[in-house]
């Protein structure tokens, strides 16, 4: 009986797709799939360095979607929650998806689809969060700016949210957990890494990249905000549940709570 194997992929989706397009049609007994970036090697297993295919991939994502829609959406969100393990989770998963009923995607009983349906929702929640939390700041370059540190990896879950809505102006949105961002040129999206020297947040410093315009602007809505703010009402547990204060530091509304 031959050992199992650890299949080793650049840590991208396609190469998380491609190990296992691979897995499957070398029949491979897999133990683990890891990221090239945090491998380690089993014991009782030997290792594999899968190279990215986009047709294979696209071989795999078709024949998700050909199973179910909702499946393939559980199984990408699942995957940008970056939760330990979740690439074997998902391939255990696929596994089901391919073996069993079309149905079996929605078996809630079974701890697998349990987990990879609670993880899709979680990162579907921070997706909606960032939608609602994101402030852009206009920089002296007249691109409009905001930095983000989402729980999990969703910026390519928002492109398309922001794209649609902010289609007549240049943006980028950071993320300053994961070191990359997208900015939008008024014709497509593409994804960047900057050297940033400061964390560009709700802060009552003034920083040097936004213009006196800007901090006008960020004035007048923070006093807005203030405004509308009728004291006997507050419910400031209410409030913190649908804000988490976690994402204060981004808000301009938030400037003096921070």
């Amino acid at each position: 009986m031959s050992n199992s194997k650890i299949l080793i992929y650049d840590g991208s989706f396609n190469g998380f797709l491609t190990a296992i397009f691979v897995a499957f049609e070398e029949k491979i007994q897999v133990s683990d799939i890891q990221k090239n970036s945090v491998s380690q090697n089993g014991l009782f297993s030997d290792t594999e360095t899968i190279f990215t295919n986009i047709e294979k991939a696209k071989r795999v994502w078709n024949g998700i979607q050909a199973k179910s829609s909702s499946a393939i959406k559980n199984i990408y969100f699942a995957y940008m929650s970056e939760s330990k393990g979740v690439e074997l989770l998902l391939y255990r998963y696929i596994r089901k998806l391919f073996a069993g009923p079309s149905s079996g995607h929605s078996d809630y009983s079974d701890g697998i689809v349990l987990k990879v349906g609670q993880l899709a929702k979680s990162v579907g929640r921070e997706k909606h969060r960032m939608e609602a939390f994101v402030r852009f700041q206009l920089t002296k370059d007249d691109v409009y700016f905001a930095t983000i540190e989402p729980d999990f990896d969703v910026l390519p879950l928002i492109s398309k949210h922001f794209r649609s809505r902010y289609a007549d102006q240049q943006w980028i949105i950071y993320d300053v957990k994961r070191k990359y961002g997208l900015f939008y040129d008024l014709e497509r999206v593409e994804i960047i890494s900057l050297d940033l020297q400061e964390v560009y947040s709700n802060s009552l410093k003034r920083s040097s990249a936004f213009g006196a315009q800007e901090y006008d602007y960020q004035d007048l809505w923070n006093n807005y905000f203030k405004s509308t703010h009728i004291k006997s009402r507050i419910n400031k547990k209410l409030h913190t549940q649908h804000v988490p204060k976690r994402y204060w530091k981004y808000l301009s509304e938030k400037k003096e709570a921070v």
